[in-house]
């Protein structure tokens, strides 16, 4: 079942359980701070991902218990390899925005300098790190425009308890315009082969979770196809978070699997071809790696596993209408994450 919002009501009500639950095209619910009743386990982010075929640009702005996480992270699909860096910092009286559509970002300290402004459907990314290196600065300054007419927005809840919840935006296919200068080096971004992403999610969920994430955006002849698959993440048994984006609009899709390559005693092999299917047989792809960007960590109370997988999509997508979109080599993302924290 795939059960679409169609009327505007808070996130969350007095309890700080969710009043609706379901998936939409647009953000109609309003999420307010004050309204989550498990503010310790509270956690907050805006992700920005800015690629064209050659490289990324990572920016994750995150929040949670008073602490400020800001990872940046530079990935060359050439030569494939990864610079990156992450700071955390204690925080009073700070706070991420509320709504997705307005409200800026704002932070600064003496070696860094964060800034992202709204600015009607537009977004500017405008970031100095001191030390992204040892021995250089990083200085982005990035413009995000063309904001498609849909996006994905989801509203879940998880069977463990009634006061967790997951509300998420995911917004595939801006226009990019800019640049991110790394000790000598300039990696640019145009519009005309350059596009962003945005994954904005609030929530407060279970200490142990595991999610797959997916999504890819490019040309196709006089046309523009994008697409955001995901699984694993709370009950989606009311919806899922699977959209095809076709020139802006969005086309609802139901279960899908990534089946990941496995090798020896049932583990993953990340670097072998995953085979992409849904379970309304509307996708049927190949995802060959390109770059496994992983990253294990592990402490008393805290453990993360992630790979997050950069590829190329081959296969087809059957959009609401019948029609069929034909894909060779659409450069994209896949991943899955299993958090303890």
């Amino acid at each position: 079942m795939q059960k679409k919002i169609t009327e505007p009501t808070d996130l969350l009500n007095k309890h700080g359980e969710l009043i609706q639950t379901g998936y939409a095209t647009t953000p109609l619910l309003k999420y307010n701070r004050k309204d989550v009743t498990r503010k310790g386990r509270l956690k907050e982010w805006d992700y920005y991902m800015i690629n064209n075929e050659s490289y990324a640009f990572a920016l994750t702005v995150g929040y949670s218990a008073g602490y400020l996480l800001i990872s940046i992270s530079i990935i060359d699909f050439i030569n494939r390899t990864e610079q990156s860096k992450s700071v955390i910092k204690h925080v009073h009286n700070w706070y991420l925005p509320e709504s997705s559509q307005i409200g800026d970002i704002l932070y600064k300290d003496v070696r860094t300098d964060l800034k992202i402004i709204h600015k009607g459907r537009d977004r500017g990314i405008f970031l100095y790190l001191d030390d992204f290196l040892p021995d250089s600065a990083l200085t982005a300054s990035i413009s995000l425009s063309k904001e498609p007419k849909d996006s994905m927005v989801i509203a879940t809840p998880f069977k463990e308890n009634k006061k967790y919840f997951y509300y998420n935006q995911k917004i595939v296919g801006m226009s990019a315009l800019g640049s991110v200068s790394i000790k000598g080096s300039v990696y640019n971004f145009d519009t005309s082969n350059s596009f962003g992403l945005l994954d904005w999610g609030r929530g407060v969920w279970p200490y142990k979770t595991t999610w797959y994430w997916s999504s890819a955006f490019d040309f196709l002849v006089n046309n523009t196809f994008g697409f955001n698959l995901g699984y694993g993440f709370g009950d989606t048994s009311n919806a899922t978070e699977n959209m095809l984006f076709f020139n802006g609009i969005a086309n609802k899709l139901d279960q899908v699997d990534f089946g990941i390559s496995k090798k020896f005693k049932n583990k993953y092999d990340y670097t072998k071809p995953w085979n992409f299917t849904s379970s309304d047989n509307r996708i049927t792809m190949t995802f060959e790696p390109i770059y496994d960007r992983n990253l294990t960590l592990y402490a008393v109370l805290f453990s993360t596993r992630q790979h997050q997988v950069f590829g190329k999509f081959s296969g087809t997508a059957v959009l609401d209408d019948g029609r069929t979109v034909y894909l060779n080599n659409l450069l994209g993302f896949a991943e899955r994450v299993v958090n303890r924290w």
